[in-house]
């Protein structure tokens, strides 16, 4: 079975919707990408792995991902690590645009995407649903709205523990 070992935050930073929304709120951005890319994955054989670096904050529902969190680690350090403990390198396809993350994965040979050239992949019209479709076309301002809103949300949220005097 292919498997795919991501590198998020490096895919955010290639996809500019969701570079935007990260540039506002880190959590928003990389649920997301999970969300495009559980669509994507959907009914395929396959088994995919996403890194981000820091801390696991919100959990991320996903049904087709295994979402990992570098913790004090660095999420290439964790990649690499996947890497050395799958037993069928060939399997293996890494997305990243780092340097170091691509040769070390090269060198224990396993395929090897750039994060742009996985977004292009990504959206090929012959790999994406209509739902993915709708997705992709979402504007600056919708995003702005739903951060609006993200907000609005976590104000009310933090109003209501002081309240309770928590």
């Amino acid at each position: 079975m292919k498997h795919y070992i991501i590198d998020g935050n490096n895919l955010i930073g290639k996809i500019k919707n969701i570079s935007f929304v990260h540039s506002k709120d880190k959590q928003m951005s990389r649920e997301i990408l999970a969300l495009k890319l559980d669509r994507f994955f959907q009914n395929k054989k396959v088994k995919v792995s996403l890194h981000f670096d820091g801390f696991k904050n919100e959990a991320i529902r996903t049904n087709n991902l295994k979402i990992v969190y570098s913790d004090n680690k660095t999420a290439d350090e964790k990649i690499k690590n996947e890497i050395d403990f799958t037993k069928n390198k060939r399997v293996i396809t890494v997305v990243s645009s780092d340097l170091s993350v691509k040769e070390y994965a090269r060198v224990n040979g396993c395929d090897v995407l750039s994060s742009e050239e996985f977004e292009v992949f990504m959206n090929k019209k012959d790999y994406r649903n209509e739902e993915e479709s709708r997705t992709a076309t979402i504007s600056n301002d919708e995003i702005k709205k739903l951060l609006f809103e993200q907000t609005k949300n976590v104000i009310s949220f933090a109003e209501s523990i002081i309240d309770s005097g928590i």
